[in-house]
């Protein structure tokens, strides 16, 4: 096996144990994305609410897509 086939191999493991690791605690994902939006938001002084508005929602809906696509061995 080659180096690509086992770096391959590596990434697909990395992105089932992400796809895990999101579906267990997707709360907490979901309000720490909401507390580092409220954040940068109080730091920019409100200036970019609605981009980072559509961030933290694009960042939510790529975790639930992680842990949609979870292996299903539980």
């Amino acid at each position: 096996m080659g180096l690509m086939d086992n770096l391959k191999g590596k990434a697909e493991e990395l992105k089932d144990k992400a796809g895990e690791l999101a579906g267990k605690h997707n709360d907490k994902i979901d309000n720490m994305v909401d507390k580092a939006g409220e954040a940068i938001d109080k730091a920019t002084k409100h200036k970019y609410s609605d981009q980072i508005g559509k961030g933290t929602s694009a960042a939510k809906s790529a975790a639930d897509s992680l842990a949609a696509n979870k292996p299903k061995n539980d």
